[in-house]
């Protein structure tokens, strides 16, 4: 017998993958990956030490548009939990009927998030997945309603656990107990969960409402401006985002990089094709965050497409900034 299970590669999902694997079921592990979620090396460090497959599934348009207009709602911020928990059960249900698999599972813990993880949300995701019955949560299977595979004898419940709330001390406990060290702290979770990335995206959207899914990625990246012709400007904080700012660029995108000292990536998104004015505030901008800050004039680099030129200014006293997203 085969199933197929959410996984995320921390130690909740590792531990129902034990639960299941340990009664004698070949476990299909599938990673989702989108701009807001999702580490692969992560799911396949602890797929590996598992012995189980994995299948990383990277999200596409649809989702987004999920996450625009979600059935149950958002929570505190942009985040669609259950209508996100239930997009993903019914892509790992078609994952599930192609490869001859008879249900579905995953780590959640009955309490551990508030949204998503109350008896309540759990039937409403069940309900929207298409999958009722089908489902089984093995960290909380004792304090849950009876499903499908316990009722017809695939799982013995009874090796299943009764864990509840956001205490992860019985987890690890468990992991101690059947030898596994090597699984990741909790730490990042969904970008979409977090107060400032959701006033972002959001503005984002009114802004770009016709943009793609994976376009979004360049949010978690640099400093975020709203210029005066209702373009963006992103300026990278580190090495790091200089690099994926640049890489994510776009066909009309401006680059602004400035010559004589370091300084960081700037990228010029929407609005009308960039005037003088736009571009030179954006260069001054840019300059304030650079090394050339303290010269009278700074020259910066402006590529767009094929067009290369070059814009002197006065770095831009950082109180005079425009507003930040």
């Amino acid at each position: 017998m085969k199933a197929v299970q959410i996984f995320s590669g921390g130690l909740d999902s590792i531990l129902a993958a034990y639960l299941i694997k340990e009664q004698g079921i070949e476990v299909i592990a599938v990673h989702f990956v989108s701009p807001f979620f999702g580490i692969p090396e992560k799911a396949e460090a602890s797929s590996r030490q598992l012995g189980i497959e994995l299948v990383s599934v990277e999200l596409e348009q649809d989702y987004l548009e999920m996450v625009k207009a979600p059935v149950y709602g958002h929570g505190k911020n942009i985040n669609p939990c259950i209508d996100c928990h239930a997009f993903m059960f019914r892509q790992a249900g078609a994952i599930m009927e192609a490869r001859g698999a008879s249900f579905l599972f995953s780590g959640e813990v009955l309490g551990q998030r508030p949204m998503s993880q109350t008896k309540n949300a759990i039937q409403a995701v069940d309900k929207l997945s298409g999958y009722r019955g089908l489902i089984v949560r093995p960290l909380s299977a004792l304090l849950l309603p009876e499903t499908v595979p316990a009722r017809e004898g695939w799982i013995d419940v009874s090796r299943l656990m009764d864990i509840s709330g956001r205490s992860r001390k019985v987890q690890m406990e468990m992991a101690e107990r059947i030898g596994i060290s090597d699984y990741p702290s909790p730490a990042g979770g969904c970008s979409l969960t977090q107060e400032n990335y959701g006033k972002r995206m959001r503005q984002y959207l009114s802004l770009f409402p016709a943009s793609t899914l994976w376009e979004l990625k360049i949010l978690s990246f640099g400093r975020h401006f709203l210029l005066n012709d209702n373009s963006l400007l992103l300026v990278g904080r580190n090495q790091s985002d200089n690099n994926n700012i640049a890489a994510l660029a776009m066909p009309g995108d401006c680059l602004l990089k400035t010559q004589e000292r370091p300084g960081p990536q700037g990228l010029i998104r929407g609005g009308s094709t960039p005037n003088n004015d736009t571009v030179r505030l954006a260069a001054s901008i840019v300059a304030s965050y650079s090394d050339t800050k303290d010269l009278p004039l700074v020259k910066v680099r402006i590529v767009r497409g094929e067009e290369i030129g070059y814009v002197e200014v006065e770095a831009r006293d950082r109180a005079e900034m425009p507003p930040s997203l």
